[in-house]
């Protein structure tokens, strides 16, 4: 999860919880450190050949936008397949059309209601519980 507001993150770990996803998360409050993570220092991306992940991303970050983010996992051939769940406050549709042509698999706009919000997250997790990201060559 990359996330830099403190008390998002929280809501979001929360909410996943309450729609029974149990996987471990794993916060990062700044893209450097999300991409050291999912790219390895070299920005390579062999650390991540093999994982099974799936990202989610704020696009308003302290040291760069989400966006780079997005572009820079699906541009790497060992994290193109990651799903990526865009969650953020950002509701153009310039933006959200841009995310989608990156390749984002889904495109929240966090709400403020929490009962709104795990239910976006329950079928976050149905979704990705019936879909399969498919090879590419």
């Amino acid at each position: 999860m990359v996330e830099d507001d403190e008390g998002h993150a929280r809501l979001i770990e929360k909410n996943i919880r309450r729609a029974g996803v149990n996987n471990p998360v794993v916060p990062f409050a700044n893209g450097t450190d999300a991409l050291d993570f999912l790219l390895g220092k070299d920005r390579s991306g062999r650390v991540s050949a093999g994982r099974h992940m799936l990202i989610l991303l704020d696009l308003n970050l302290p040291d760069m936008t989400g966006v780079d983010i997005l572009e820079t996992v699906k541009g790497n051939v060992h994290t193109k397949r990651t799903p990526v769940v865009v969650l953020t406050t950002t509701d153009d549709e310039r933006e959200i059309q841009r995310c989608y042509d990156l390749g984002a698999n889904v495109y929240i706009t966090k709400p403020v209601d929490y009962e709104n919000f795990a239910n976006a997250i329950r079928q976050l997790g149905l979704f990705f519980s019936v879909i399969q990201v498919p090879e590419t060559a």
